[in-house]
């Protein structure tokens, strides 16, 4: 293979190096766009005795919802699920972020370790339409010691 040959060669594996890298930070992009990212924040004991959940979510899709609501799993320490509950979230507009305090009676912070997200039994869409936004868009974090996630 000539100089030019091999200098030819490497111009176009780095062009398509690019083009690929561009394309896949093009995909990540979209897919962060029509997120609707739900954040455990943080978690504290109320005065009575109860777990007070506090979550962040943000809807940074291009679609406004009038209503989310998402079914909810607590673990205990060993793995056994001893709750389920639905958390409504309300009306969330398109890049709206919003912060929610959601208090479990009777359940200590300490006895959960794990909330997975089990369900949306609503999420419809601005106009009344239902929406798979919920789910399928859903991107969920913990910033406390308690797993969070689908």
């Amino acid at each position: 293979m000539g100089i030019m040959t091999a200098a030819k060669t490497s111009v176009l594996a780095t062009a398509l190096l690019t083009l690929q890298a561009t394309s896949l930070w093009s995909q990540d992009a979209t897919q962060d766009a029509e997120a609707f990212q739900l954040d455990l924040n943080s978690v504290t004991e109320t005065t009575e005795g109860s777990c007070r959940l506090t979550y962040v979510a943000a809807n940074q899709s291009s679609t406004a919802l009038d209503r989310a609501s998402y079914q909810i799993a607590l673990f205990d320490g060993q793995g056994v699920v001893t709750r389920l509950l639905v958390l409504e979230f309300g009306a969330l507009s398109e890049g709206k972020t919003k912060v929610l305090q959601f208090d479990l009676a009777e359940t200590e912070c300490g006895s959960i370790s794990r909330i997975v997200v089990n369900d949306s039994p609503a999420c419809i869409a601005s106009g009344g339409n239902p929406s798979d936004l919920c789910m399928n868009g859903l991107v969920a974090s913990s910033r406390t010691p308690i797993q969070f996630g689908i």
